[in-house]
């Protein structure tokens, strides 16, 4: 999934990323981030400008949320795409060329550390009450509005009819043969959560990570490691390819294979939980329309119509049940798929990445 999923790829990789905001030249423009509208509807002349990450998210957020948004509102959506670090430095000169910014939960908590968000009134969010978002995703600087999934993926013709259950399996290449293939750091957080669980850590035991017991883990499996996976598509190619059997994988890019007739399927047992949302930039140019496109985009009825159009899942509980079965039923965060995964710990994340980054790409050079 192309996703705000993820900003931190191109942005901040701990206090080091964040150090450097401080020697970036002046972006008092919108730098290289490419831009669109949503126009029509009441008129009023009344604008929004959001950050989201583009691509097919953004075309599906056009479509589901900003477009509706202007007819019903009157106010016109502008779109930026920025990374990071452009949006930091234009913070820091106090001048912001977007006021809404749609991104994950932990890059927001970065942005938090650099004051360069708006602390919440969080009694304008009227849609929070009917949307049940689940209060550890409601913060002072930012508010959930989906997350996405990483997960197991297998080839459903590679071990005779059986199906891996457990991260157990994945570490299992004798049982279940095949090469594998897990995340890069450039694409997400390392997996060093897999591997605990792997080795029977009770999921809700996992935090604070065992970062030895996890490394030891993972080196019994390095050797079967064929790629370590940088960019969301890489995983449906190795699968497609028979290059390895199993991999980890962002949910959401499954639904494309399976339409393409590729026998693959998800494991979503253990999977990794990562949210993202909304805050708004500190000196923002138009507060009271971005808690409206907020506001608008929490309620559940409007993140259901996200999720139809686009391998989103919903931060409302609410939402699931405005989906059919059958949509509903291809997202990770379906009620029957929902307690067999975990939240991934963004204070413990915050404090270790940089540490863990540096001690992954030694472990993987190996």
């Amino acid at each position: 999934m192309t996703n705000p999923m993820i900003g931190r790829r191109a942005l901040l990789r701990g206090a080091g990323g964040l150090a450097a905001i401080a020697a970036l030249p002046s972006l008092s423009a919108c730098g290289t981030g490419t831009s669109r509208a949503a126009s029509g509807g009441k008129g009023g002349g009344k604008t929004v400008i959001v950050r989201d990450s583009g691509g097919a998210f953004g075309e599906a957020l056009q479509k589901a949320v900003y477009t509706p948004f202007t007819q019903e509102t009157g106010i016109s959506v502008q779109v930026t795409n920025l990374q990071g670090t452009q949006m930091l430095a234009q913070i820091k000169q106090g001048r912001p060329q977007f006021d809404l910014i749609n991104n994950s939960m932990m890059d927001h908590a970065k942005f938090v550390g650099q004051g360069a968000l708006e602390k919440l009134d969080l009694d304008r969010i009227k849609s929070l009450k009917s949307a049940k978002i689940p209060e550890n995703q409601i913060t002072d600087h930012s508010v959930a509005a989906s997350f996405y999934a990483q997960c197991m993926a297998y080839r459903t013709d590679a071990f005779g009819g059986r199906k891996p259950q457990s991260w157990a399996d994945f570490w299992d290449t004798k049982g279940f043969k095949g090469s594998r293939s897990m995340c890069n750091p450039e694409a997400d957080l390392p997996e060093l959560e897999f591997a605990l669980l792997a080795d029977g850590v009770p999921m809700d035991k996992l935090y604070p990570l065992d970062v030895d017991r996890a490394f030891k883990v993972m080196t019994r499996l390095r050797g079967d490691i064929k790629k370590f996976w940088d960019s969301g598509p890489l995983p449906g190619v190795l699968l497609s390819r028979q290059e390895v059997t199993m991999s980890t994988v962002w949910h959401g890019r499954l639904a494309d294979l399976t339409k393409q007739g590729v026998p693959v399927a998800a494991q979503l047992n253990g999977a990794r939980r990562q949210f993202q949302g909304f805050g708004i930039a500190k000196g923002a140019a138009h507060v009271d329309a971005a808690y409206q496109l907020m506001d608008y985009q929490l309620r559940p009825d409007v993140q259901a119509r996200l999720a139809a159009a686009y391998p989103t899942n919903p931060s409302s509980p609410v939402a699931y049940t405005k989906l059919t079965d059958e949509v509903r039923d291809t997202l990770a965060g379906a009620p029957k798929y929902y307690d067999k995964g975990f939240d991934a710990d963004i204070d413990w994340w915050l404090k270790n990445e940089s540490a863990v980054t540096k001690r992954w790409l030694e472990w993987a050079r190996g």
